[in-house]
Order: structure tokens, then sequence, then C-alpha cells
């Protein structure tokens, strides 16, 4: 007898076809066309058919094969325990610079797995490293062409790349990303910067490597390691001064230069990071063309201040009522909302805000960025302080749609502590002003 990987139906939607068949929750299916489904892109693929046979396994443990005719991209309307329709493939590079390794003991269970699956690239924009792949999961990428994919590169210098992901098989990442751009796969790389390790000349000839394929790769960014409190026994880094930071943003505007005038595309970026570190100013909101990094940390910056001078000029003249809030950030972002909310005091007399930059004592404070605040930083900081009349907190320092903090801490137990009303800001300069003068208006208005 044929042996099928076996999909648990945890939900059959009202007015499917499925329903209309009699397929019910708890049922099991085994195949489509007497194929067995592997994860969610199988799934997908040999539903797009006409006509299909499918093989179910009822709880009455009777298997049921029932031949549909339907549109080609019609749904069965079923649902499955996950998305993915398949376990998550695990990391098993042990990264000189991984960020799991450094976190500290007793946080959820969740936030340790080390995920390196090339299909999470495609459903959620996840980098991966290509070394956690075989044969097979290769060939289907190539075969499914999911695009675009993330990849982390970190350096192109084979033996710079083993030692880096302490993996003796992860230096061939160009003949990899070659067979990924031959089959017409639209890519991103990222760049973990370790200093002493892949920057100065390495990263100079990673980007060199990498900008060969354009336009298969359409952007590269490069951002600097996150270095925690929680390094102990791991390979010593080094976090960027100023003028490692500055060193860095000089070679990748040489580089840009050269991209944008033989090929009209920047390519290469850096991330905010290394300019907040360095006291460089940010690169104008063009020079980014259609950010498409902005998840990694490149442009956001610019972005909100674009945002930001946008909605500033529809601003009253007056505000009718006095403002009193503060607002959390994290220590390199500081000055930058300064130089906001300035603008905003300048214009409104009667506003008042108030700015903390949180020094992250829970990962280290090395860790400068919003992103990485945590409940307990900011009630230690924040308990005895002046907070107005409203708190503002960054969304990204929140699980994503969600009102929970790194350490688990809800934002309604931090409003109850500090007992202040907590709202959580959009990565948005428009968002940013609308939050501080509370604003009501519909966000896409």
């Amino acid at each position: 007898m044929k042996k099928y990987k076996e999909h648990k139906i945890t939900k059959v939607l009202s007015g499917s076809i499925a329903e209309e068949l009699g397929i019910e929750e708890g049922d099991i299916l085994l195949a489509i066309n007497d194929q067995s489904i592997e994860d969610v892109f199988d799934y997908r693929y040999l539903l797009s058919d006409e006509f299909i046979t499918l093989l179910v396994r009822k709880n009455s443990q009777e298997e049921w094969e029932f031949e549909i005719e339907k549109e080609i991209d019609e749904d069965l309307g079923l649902v499955f325990e996950n998305e993915l329709m398949d376990d998550l493939k695990p990391c098993r590079n042990k990264c000189v610079f991984c960020f799991i390794d450094q976190l500290p003991p007793h946080m959820r269970k969740t936030v340790y797995f080390k995920d390196d699956d090339w299909r999470m690239s495609f459903l959620y924009g996840n980098y991966i490293t290509l070394t956690n792949m075989s044969d097979k999961d290769f060939e289907r990428l190539l075969f499914y062409r999911l695009s675009p994919m993330n990849i982390s590169v970190h350096a192109t210098d084979p033996e710079v790349r083993k030692k880096m992901l302490n993996n003796r098989f992860a230096g061939d990442i160009l003949e990899r990303i070659k067979r990924i751009v031959d089959a017409g796969i639209e890519v991103n790389c990222q760049i973990v910067l370790c200093k002493g390790l892949n920057d100065g000349e390495i990263l100079e000839k990673t980007i060199k490597d990498l900008g060969r394929f354009l336009p298969g790769i359409k952007s590269t960014s490069v951002v600097p390691v996150g270095i925690s409190k929680f390094r102990h026994e791991l390979y010593p880094l080094i976090p960027f001064e100023k003028e490692d930071a500055r060193a860095v943003i000089k070679i990748i505007h040489k580089w840009q230069d050269y991209f944008k005038k033989k090929y009209n595309n920047s390519f290469i970026y850096a991330a905010d990071e290394f300019y907040l570190t360095g006291e460089v100013e940010i690169p104008e909101f063009e020079k980014y063309e259609d950010f498409p990094q902005i998840e990694n940390g490149v442009g956001m910056v610019a972005l909100m201040k674009h945002e930001f001078d946008e909605y500033y000029k529809t601003l009253p003249e007056v505000l009718d009522e006095y403002i009193d809030v503060s607002i959390a950030t994290g220590v390199i972002t500081y000055p930058f909302i300064c130089e906001l909310v300035d603008r905003l005091n300048q214009k409104y007399p009667n506003l008042s805000v108030r700015i903390y930059p949180i020094t992250n004592y829970f990962f280290g404070e090395k860790i400068t960025v919003s992103g990485l605040m945590t409940g307990q930083d900011l009630l230690g900081q924040l308990k005895h302080k002046e907070l107005g009349s409203r708190l503002l907190l960054p969304q990204n320092a929140f699980r994503d749609n969600d009102t929970i903090l790194l350490d688990d801490m809800y934002v309604e137990d931090l409003e109850k502590e500090l007992n202040i009303p907590i709202t959580i800001v959009e990565n948005s300069g428009k968002e940013f002003i609308k939050a501080i003068l509370n604003i009501k208006e519909n966000s896409n208005e």
C-alpha cells in the first residue's frame, strides 16, 4: 500500500466544495491525484487544475476518494493545523553572530527556535542561508520558482563564510545564488557585518561578487551584528564604534555610486544603525528608491522623516488644547525623535512632550534599538518619571499584531504598573504626529 503524508483538517469553510462533499473537521487529507503532499506549495500546485482526485481518510478510518471538477483557481475550503502544512526546518548552523545564542535564559520556548526554512523566506520574508536544504529542497525551490527569496550571504569568500556560519558546506553560496537567479527567481541579500571578520576588503569583495547578479539580485543590505550581554563562551565580537561605522558607510556609498551609474540601481544599502552610530546624516528619501530593505532597518529613518514632513504641512496653525505626553524610545534613535518633536514643540507652545531613551539592561547596554525594548526596562526606567496624560511606545517593540513585549509583558500590565494609558504608534511619520496630537482621523485618509 502506498504511504502518504497525512494532513489533519481542522476546519471546513462554510459553502465550500469540501463542505458539499461531506469532508469534516478531523478528517485526514492523504493525497491529490495520487500524489503525496509535502507542504502547502505541493497542495496549491496540485489544486491548480480543473479536474482533481482527492483521497481523504474519514474519522471512521474509511478512505474516500473524490473526483472533483472545479475552476482552475478555485479553493476547496480546507484549513489545516498550520499554514505551512509541515514542520519548520530548523537551522543547523552555529553562526558566530547568531542573536538567538545570545538570549537570556527563561524566555518563552519559541524564541529559542532557529528557523532557516526556505519556504518561510517566500511566505514571510525571512532570510535564509541556503545551507539547511537537501538537494530535494533546492530542486523544489527552483521548480516552484518562489520569488522573491531573501538570502543571508554575509560573505562570498568561501572560507570566511564557512567560519562565520561554522559550517564546512557553506562556501558554495555564489553557485547556489546563480542557479536561483538563472531560474528567474528574484533575490534580496543580507550581510550581517562583524568587525574584523567580514568588513573591509571582505565586504568589498562580497558587494562586488553579488553585484554581478544584477538585476537578478534586486538589493543587498549591510546590517551591524547585534551583541547582547549573554555572549558567554561565544566567539568574541566587537561592536562598531563611530569611526568603524563611517568606514562602512564610505565603502557602501562608493559602491552605490558605481551601481547607480552602471545599472541605475543603488543595489547596496547600509542599515540606519550605521548612520546613527557614525553620526552621519541619513541619506535623502529618494536615495532608498523603492525601499527594498525597509524590514531590515534600512531607510526607516528617511521614510519616517519624509512622512513626518509631508503630514506636518497639513497641520493647523493652532492647537486647541493643552497636550502633555511622553515617548519612550531606544538610545540610538533618541536624537532623531528629539529632532522631530522639537519641530512640533516650536509650532505649538501648548504642547509638552517628554522623551525618554530607554537603556537596554535586559539584553545589555550595547543593544540600543527600540525594537528590542522590554517591559522590564520600560517599567524600571519610567516608574517614577513624569509621563503626562499618555505614554507612546513604538510598534516595533511588540510582537507582530500583538500587545506583548519581548519579555512577555503585556501592554495592559505596563499601563497598570505605570498608571497611564499607552498608545502603540505605527512606524510612520504621519502616525507619529497623530499619536502625539491625539488626532483620530483614519490612517488611510
